[in-house]
């Protein structure tokens, strides 16, 4: 078998690979017989001397491959027909923008394998980048409380190296006595308190946040059920809101009363109610004026998420009596981050988590007969079709 990795072809320029050199390397080791190529790119993070100095061939021509892996979105002319492909295609959520991928995919008779459908047998996604989004969202967001307040500039996360060199510039901030609430407990929400713990930013609990006052900044990491309570008053568990999303409304504005930032790392589901409302934000007892959305569902649950932001022009200033936005510098404006491709901003630090969980989890299905069924559940198309699991796309590729 042969595996090649592709040129990241998308624009804004991705400088993510799915295997870095060491991955790779790991790979031949592990499985012999399987071969190696990676297509020449001026853009990826690791050049292509760091691969050829290892023993990987770098080539143009990708054609006698059998399995592609790449991160983003393959331009349609770019497909090769008849192949494998590992990829972020954006449709599984009928994205309109990505139809004519998904026509092209079937059109080519390829084999299309999502990143979000790597999911073991209870439908847990086993790869991904949120990790990151959440490292560098929640930076982010403390650079923008620092520009809204004029009280430091950090550097863009995109000029710095790692994790670690994002922690060394927060931590030379002095912050001044704010809380910060955190939604979510996945991947980005744990990935955004990797920074709070790294900056030593002080954890309470729910109930500290909402009625003490601290000397420092404090933070409290929340869950489902502390931000949401059900129409009737009863008080269930996380199963039941999961279940049941349309019996529950959102209490998150007792965190707005006293909250001064907030990351907003969650999961949200289809029918699951609004988190952060505009009305929360344009009551006079609001006090968040700087919101990380870093899950970043524009028009979804977080009121101030009008748009996605971009790593080059990271914020905007939401002004809640209008619903509109404004600059940030606007004084009755809330600040917002709502970047939705911030691992870009770490490129190497990304890539290698993301291969090491690539080599943990779909790389052995190659070899092992599939015995989990992992790409079994991740294969979207096959012979010119969508598999069982995903046609409930069709209507989307019919343009119904």
């Amino acid at each position: 078998m042969k595996f090649g990795i592709i040129k990241e072809r998308k624009v804004p320029v991705d400088r993510r690979v799915v295997f870095t050199p060491e991955e790779l390397v790991r790979l031949k080791t592990e499985h012999p017989e399987a071969q190696i190529k990676v297509e020449s790119s001026d853009i990826r993070v690791f050049s292509d001397a760091q691969y050829s100095d290892l023993g990987i061939e770098i080539a143009t021509d990708m054609s006698d491959c059998d399995v592609l892996f790449g991160v983003k979105e393959v331009p349609v002319d770019a497909l090769i027909p008849n192949k494998k492909y590992f990829f972020f295609s954006h449709t599984i959520k009928m994205q309109p923008y990505n139809r004519k991928l998904l026509i092209a995919v079937l059109d080519k008779n390829i084999e299309l394998y999502d990143h979000e459908t790597i999911v073991d047998k209870n439908n847990k996604r086993l790869i991904g980048f949120g990790r990151y989004a959440g490292i560098v969202g929640a930076y982010n967001g403390f650079r923008g409380f620092g520009i809204k307040y004029d009280l430091f500039n950090l550097p863009k996360a995109e000029t710095l190296k790692s994790k670690d060199d994002l922690i060394a510039r927060l931590k030379r901030q002095t912050l001044p006595n704010i809380k910060i609430v955190l939604t979510g407990h996945g991947k980005v929400g744990m990935g955004a308190k990797e920074i709070l713990e790294g900056m030593k930013v002080k954890e309470v609990s729910v109930d500290d946040f909402l009625t003490k006052n601290y000397s420092q900044a404090v933070y409290t990491q929340i869950d489902v059920l502390d931000y949401n309570k059900r129409l009737d008053g009863k008080v269930l568990d996380n199963k039941d809101f999961y279940k049941n999303p349309k019996d529950y409304k959102s209490d998150f504005e007792r965190f707005t009363k006293v909250a001064d930032i907030y990351f907003a790392g969650h999961f949200h589901g289809n029918e699951a109610p609004d988190i952060l409302t505009r009305e929360m934000l344009n009551s006079p007892k609001n006090k968040i004026q700087v919101v990380a959305d870093i899950s970043c569902d524009v028009n979804g649950p977080i009121a101030c998420t009008i748009k996605a932001s971009t790593i080059a022009d990271p914020f905007f200033g939401y002004l809640p009596i209008d619903n509109k936005e404004v600059p940030y510098t606007h004084p009755g404006s809330i600040m917002v981050m709502s970047v939705d491709n911030l691992p870009c901003e770490l490129p190497k630090d990304a890539s290698e988590g993301f291969g090491e969980m690539f080599m943990e989890h779909v790389i052995p299905a190659f070899f092992n007969g599939d015995k989990d069924e992992i790409l079994q559940r991740a294969k979207m198309t096959e012979n010119g079709k969508l598999t069982e699991r995903y046609m409930y796309l069709q209507d989307y590729v019919d343009g119904k």
